[in-house]
């Protein structure tokens, strides 16, 4: 029998009260047009429940038990899709970076005024961090204890210093930034972002957002374009 792939979208909502209303934060939209089949119903019931637990609850109380309490669904049904909790959570994690890649690719892979580029990228990337930042504070916790966790909390990060030092020294070679080196000063600007967000939005009762993408865009602008830039939310410089 084949499998229709999915698509599965998951959103944070704003209060934990909202969240408890809402029984279907992850959609299955199959990309092919052929009748989803329970397992996949299943598989997303599954990890929505992980994203509603470390919504309410810390992610060291999580266990299979745990996890599978929260829903209608059998423990022994979990091992039908997952190996073990590292592996779902992995899986929501590759999920999340593409969703943060998605929304950083104004200034990653745009041309016209870098300025308003970063402008535009962090205001996506606050706003996915917003939403997700219970799980965001998830991955990073258990990084500190499970090895693999650190392993696939340094991956994320990694893969976006290699994103942010490959333009940054685009942008040198255009003369867009001052010459210096790239890789330290992307590994600081990123290392930032995710810290600052993990403790702003990581827990309740959440930071406001604007404030958070005000700072943090007044950090990245100064540092890599000129602090001249700060205030205007745009520049003379252009990005071919």
């Amino acid at each position: 029998m084949h499998v229709a792939k999915l698509d599965i979208q998951f959103v944070f909502p704003d209060n934990l009260s909202a969240m408890e209303e809402d029984s279907n934060r992850l959609r299955v939209n199959p990309k092919s047009v052929e009748r989803i089949i329970k397992s996949d119903r299943t598989r997303a019931v599954i990890l929505n429940a992980a994203l509603e637990f470390v919504w309410s609850r810390p992610f060291r109380e999580m266990s299979i038990s745990s996890l599978m309490a929260t829903t209608d669904i059998s423990r022994s049904a979990f091992y039908q899709y997952f190996e073990d909790i590292h592996q779902l959570m992995k899986e929501l994690l590759d999920m999340l970076s593409e969703d943060i890649f998605t929304a950083a690719s104004p200034w990653i892979s745009g041309v016209g005024d870098p300025v308003g580029l970063i402008h535009e990228s962090l205001g996506g990337l606050v706003e996915v961090c917003y939403r997700r930042g219970p799980f965001l504070r998830a991955i990073s916790d258990a990084a500190t204890t499970d090895e693999r966790f650190e392993k696939d909390w340094s991956e994320f990060l990694c893969a976006f210093d290699g994103a942010a030092c490959a333009i940054i020294e685009a942008d040198q070679q255009q003369g867009l930034i001052a010459s210096f080196e790239p890789r330290p000063v992307a590994f600081a600007l990123n290392r930032l972002d995710a810290y600052t967000m993990i403790e702003a939005f990581g827990s309740h009762p959440r930071d406001e957002p604007e404030p958070i993408r005000e700072a943090l865009v007044r950090i990245w602008v100064s540092t890599l374009y000129g602090s001249e830039w700060v205030e205007k939310g745009s520049s003379n410089l252009l990005r071919k």
